[in-house]
């Protein structure tokens, strides 16, 4: 069987997908790709039989009829966190908690960054409007670096071309070159659902829905703990 998901998920969906055919069900394969290349080749009519994206993004294309809106279901609960080069002089990382203790200490960070990263996609698009919200844009936008599509952030640390990253936490832990200081506060918290659909182009949609409905049960939860994701109640 044939997947698409964005890169954010590409490492659990993985694992997840062995366990899987280990269980007996249909073996799958998942091409990662960039989120909006991937929503853009559902909505082209690329066959696939099953999809895995952002959950906005996915109710977008089940409502233009490219997934089965009554199949979509939550995967992975993923936090973005903030990083920095390994050999910043940033205090010491917190991965078990924020990275800042509030909004306001992180509107600082910004603030003082001389180049911020940011990712393509939901998380991206939510950091930017936070941005402006705050009244930052005009102060800090001309710093602002989004990665390319399907370029983690990770690889902008590592290679010194930002010095403050945002990113989901699953595409920065183990990541050579970087030093995760942890998640965002809970005050600014920007977190994602992504969830998992059958296709209508899928020529095996029984078939897919069993493969998804393990990828969403309590069985596989270790998994994406370990792959740093929440487990998310609904969509």
């Amino acid at each position: 069987m044939r997947a698409i998901s964005s890169m954010a998920t590409r490492h659990v969906l993985a694992d997840l997908s062995e366990t899987a055919t280990a269980t007996g069900l249909a073996r799958l394969d998942v091409e990662s790709v960039g989120g909006v290349d991937a929503a853009d080749r559902v909505a082209s009519g690329e066959v696939f039989d099953l999809v895995f994206l952002a959950s906005g993004t996915l109710g977008r294309l089940a409502d233009a009829g490219h997934v089965c809106p009554a199949t979509v279901v939550p995967i992975v609960l993923s936090q973005v966190a903030v990083a920095v080069p390994s050999g910043s002089g940033v205090p010491a990382a917190r991965p078990d908690g924020p990275a800042f203790g509030s909004a306001e200490e992180l509107r600082q960070a910004l603030r003082t960054a001389t180049r911020i990263g940011y990712s393509t996609g939901p998380s991206g698009t939510a950091l930017v409007k936070m941005i402006e919200d705050w009244g930052l844009t005009s102060e800090v936008g001309d710093r602002l670096v989004r990665a390319q599509p399907g370029i983690p952030v990770a690889h902008s640390l590592a290679e010194g071309e930002v010095d403050l990253g945002f990113q989901q936490l699953s595409e920065l832990v183990g990541q050579p070159g970087v030093r995760i200081l942890g998640v965002m506060p809970e005050d600014c918290a920007i977190d994602t659902v992504f969830a998992g659909a059958v296709a209508t182009a899928s020529a095996s949609p029984a078939q897919a829905a069993d493969v998804l409905a393990f990828l969403s049960s309590p069985a596989v939860a270790a998994i994406k703990e370990r792959h740093a994701f929440g487990v998310p109640a609904a969509v």
